[in-house]
């Protein structure tokens, strides 16, 4: 009733019979779908961008959980997991089939990169199943989520790698964890941030 109140109002001056007490008019009904047109139009230009949105923040949340775990098994065991050389007596009797590291403070590739998710999910710090040799952990993206010791960007230790990223979303993945810039701080990126590339290795240090 409002609704219609105000458009004859508005209409008044032109001495338009548009308003029936009965029912909408012709008119009405054009403006509240030219109001359904624009939200399900605006809704459907930021779709998109909600999505990566929350990919981007379950990225950020998912280092922060591989983080609390790698410490928290640390904690634990006394060893990082995948580099834990008494990883067959301190995980027996979990059901799960592990391999000890050398025990000198580096998750090495491949072999303990591999072996440390499956202690994770062993102590259970983490969810997943993974065979300790060729699975890897994944993130909202579809690319591999590693944690291995190596040098990026002339930083060297121990770290949680994202790849195949694009620029847009490693760069907002290190803005959230670091500093935002590609080659310093805490999280470095095989490439700059150029828009429309592909960042190969997004890794944050712990």
């Amino acid at each position: 009733m409002k609704m219609k109140k105000g458009i004859k109002k508005l209409f008044k001056p032109f001495s338009i019979p548009i308003i029936d007490e009965k029912g909408f008019t012709i008119v009405e009904m054009g403006i509240v779908l030219a109001i359904i047109g624009i939200i399900i139009g605006g809704a459907i230009l930021k779709g998109p961008a909600l999505i990566a949105s929350a990919k981007n923040k379950n990225l950020v949340n998912q280092y922060q959980t591989l983080t609390a775990s790698i410490y928290g098994y640390q904690e634990k065991y006394g060893f990082f997991p995948g580099d834990d050389s008494a990883a067959t007596t301190n995980l027996a009797g979990t059901g799960y089939t592990v391999t000890d590291g050398n025990g000198n403070g580096q998750i090495g590739v491949g072999a303990e990169s591999f072996a440390a998710n499956v202690h994770l999910v062993a102590a259970g710090l983490v969810k997943g199943s993974y065979n300790g040799t060729s699975d890897y952990i994944k993130h909202g993206y579809g690319g591999n989520v590693l944690i291995n010791y190596q040098t990026l960007q002339l930083k060297t230790g121990n770290l949680i790698r994202f790849d195949s990223l694009s620029a847009e979303n490693a760069k907002y993945i290190d803005s959230a964890i670091d500093d935002g810039v590609y080659n310093t701080g805490s999280c470095r990126a095989s490439a700059d941030y150029t828009a429309g590339t592909i960042i190969t290795n997004l890794g944050c240090f712990f």
